[in-house]
């Protein structure tokens, strides 16, 4: 069982991945050719894997399905818009 400490340090680093997720979702948006909305989309990616795994490290199955289906979305839109 992990301590109180670092229990609240990886939540706190659960939290940044999914800010850092969702700005790199919304930079894709703002990205002005396809290259950077590669690159942005990677990092969402990226950040989105990294937060299920540590939701799922962290016991909150509810919070990892649904970063899980927002990880999903990212996929289906950069699929849909921006896929070339």
């Amino acid at each position: 069982m992990i301590e109180d400490a670092e229990r609240h340090e990886r939540l706190a680093q659960l939290a940044r991945l999914k800010t850092m997720g969702e700005k790199a979702y919304d930079d894709m948006y703002e990205a002005h050719n396809f290259r950077d909305s590669d690159d942005f989309y990677r990092d969402a990616k990226d950040c989105f894997y990294d937060a299920v795994g540590l939701a799922n490290q962290l016991g909150l199955t509810a919070e990892a399905n649904a970063l899980s289906e927002r990880l999903q979305h990212i996929k289906n839109v950069y699929r849909s818009q921006f896929s070339h």
